[in-house]
This record gives C-alpha cells, structure tokens and sequence, in this order.
C-alpha cells in the first residue's frame, strides 16, 4: 500500500559535482576524498577507458569515449571535470567541454588544464617551474597550451614514464625532490605539479614552505577550480596555498543556456 512521502533536492544540497577519471587512475579519487569531506558536498564518479600507456595517441582515444561516459553520471549536477590534464591538452578544453555538455548542458565543465589555468591567473603567477611525470612528446603540448595562455615555464623536469600505474607508485618524497630541483634555481612564481595519478597531497605544503612560492598539482587546482564553478569557497578545505586564499566564487549557471 503506498504511503505519502516528501521530496528534496537529494545529497549534496550545497555542490553535486561529478567526476570523469581514467580506468587507470588510482591517485585522483583518493586525493578527492581528503578534500571533499563536507556532507553537503556530493561527489559522483564516472571510469572512462584509458590506455595504460600514455602518448599522445592514446590520450587522443579518450575523445571518442567521452559522450558515453559523461552519459553515466547523473542528471542535474553543477560541475564536470574530465580528469585527465595531458588528455585535455591533447583534445582541446573546448572540445572536451562540449562532448559532455551533450548530455549535461547546464553543468559546467573543466579539466585540469584549465582549471590550473584558473589557479595561476588567480594567485599572479606566470613564470613558472613543471614537474611531469611524462615522456617528453606528452610534455611537450602542455608547455606548449600553457605558453599560449602566457605562462612562462622556465625549467621542467620528469619522471619519464610511460605507464600509468607505474605514474601511480612514484613516491610522494621523489616528487618533492623533483618539485625542489625544478624550481629552486629558476626564480618560478610557482610550481606545477602535472598529472592526476601522481601523488602530492601529502608533500604540498612542504613544498611550499621550502620554496616560499604556490605549488599547484592536476588535483588540487581540478577540486580547487570545481567548487569556486559550484559558487563554493574552497579556502580552508585542502592542501596548499590555492586553498587558503579567499576569492569570490563564480555564478556556474551564468554560462547555462
């Protein structure tokens, strides 16, 4: 016998954001729990197929598979990052943008390329240092998207590695190492950390302390960019100096249709 109940806008009253993550991440999700912890916040994920290997011909395969996944993810939400930097570079933020607007027209989208775009035009930093864990023909695009978006990077370094789950066993204390031997001699504003299957959360703030400058990973600026879209303050809800500055947030639904 049916019996009367009441209607709400369901978990997550203050953001519902989703999430698009490589079958081959193992990093990104378990960042995002550090950070995301407030109830009123609702996280959703969607795996995309990933090759286990990352070129640039296989970060191209993603593009095709976009759609469909984005197509998993709830209706409703206020926010989408395709969380895969070198992928986006790869297909262009725009592109991306608009194969999962396809199915979720009024959330908004971004990816960690722009959204570490947004988290250097935001704390005045245009020089800066690059840690990747990459093959040399996968960093190669992402200096260059950032150069014409006018950052300057001054010194990279990496990893060089071809495997995604090797990328997801790099220590958090060799990325340090490497974050202080990329800009500890070049005068950088800051540093970026790229790659959402490389470790940093933890290392972040050490970081900081030890070269006195901003240093901004795939994830923390990917999180960090979603919320101020979902008109929330990040300040105060993870690591780094991204998210212990104020700002105002932006109105997500002003881009709607």
């Amino acid at each position: 016998m049916p019996v009367a109940c009441e209607f709400d806008d369901g978990a997550g009253a203050a953001a519902r954001l989703g999430l698009i993550v490589l079958s081959a991440d193992e990093t990104l999700e378990h960042e995002a729990r550090t950070t995301l912890r407030d109830p009123e916040i609702n996280l959703f994920h969607a795996r995309i197929p990933s090759h286990p290997e990352v070129t640039p011909e296989t970060l191209r395969l993603m593009e095709a598979a976009l759609p469909d996944t984005a197509a998993l993810l709830p209706a409703g939400l206020d926010v989408i990052g395709y969380a895969c930097t070198s992928g986006a570079t790869v297909i262009g933020p725009e592109t991306v943008a608009a194969l999962i607007g396809r199915h979720h027209p009024r959330a908004a989208v971004t990816d960690p390329l722009s959204a570490v775009l947004s988290a250097l035009d935001f704390l005045g930093a245009r020089r800066i240092a690059m840690v990747t864990p990459y093959v040399p023909e996968v960093t190669a695009p992402i200096r260059a998207a950032l150069a014409r978006s006018g950052i300057d990077v001054l010194a990279d370094v990496s990893f060089a590695c071809k495997e995604e789950r090797t990328v997801a066993r790099i220590t958090e204390a060799s990325t340090l190492a490497a974050i202080a031997e990329a800009g500890g001699a070049v005068g950088p504003d800051a540093v970026f950390v790229s790659c959402t299957n490389l470790r940093s959360f933890g290392i972040l703030d050490r970081a900081e302390a030890m070269l006195d400058i901003p240093v901004i990973s795939s994830n923390q600026a990917m999180i960090w960019h979603m919320l101020r879209l979902a008109g929330v303050d990040p300040a105060g809800r993870g690591p780094g100096r991204l998210f212990r500055v104020s700002g105002p947030v932006q109105n997500h639904l002003a881009a709607g249709p």
